[in-house]
């Protein structure tokens, strides 16, 4: 990612924010991608003791916002998530899952996002597929 900025000062910006309360930290920077853990627990279960499907996507764009944020100059432009969908394709009950967000496209006025989310196991829990707006600031 071309803004240079460290992991600690990364998941400080998850101060007073969903991802404090999903507990929600990143954990690697690349050219270009970007990864981040979630903890498996009653923050994120559904009432069947599952991980929540929305937890998920809230990680998925939780990556490809932070991701989009970390390459534009902020003082001039903002990104909003304008479309997102998820396929579940697994489950799991304990420890935590790892997104790993990946820039498909870098436009002007749009970034789109691929983002695997694993379990502890490495087992594919959830794919997604996200599509930023690039906007300018007045």
């Amino acid at each position: 990612m071309p803004k240079n900025i460290s992991l600690k000062q990364l998941n400080a910006i998850n101060q007073g924010t969903l991802m404090q309360s999903l507990g929600i930290e990143f954990t690697e920077v690349g050219d270009d991608y970007l990864k981040a853990t979630m903890p498996v627990d009653e923050r994120t279960f559904q009432p069947m003791g599952l991980l929540h499907g929305g937890a998920n996507v809230a990680l998925a764009e939780s990556l490809g916002s932070v991701g989009t944020y970390l390459m534009l100059d902020t003082k001039t432009q903002y990104g909003v998530c304008i479309e997102i969908n998820a396929n579940h394709i697994g489950s799991t009950m304990k420890g935590s899952v790892e997104g790993t967000a990946k820039l498909l496209h870098k436009g002007k006025t749009t970034h789109v996002w691929n983002v695997e989310i694993k379990d502890d196991e490495g087992r594919l829990t959830s794919y997604s597929r996200m599509t930023i707006m690039i906007l300018d600031r007045n």
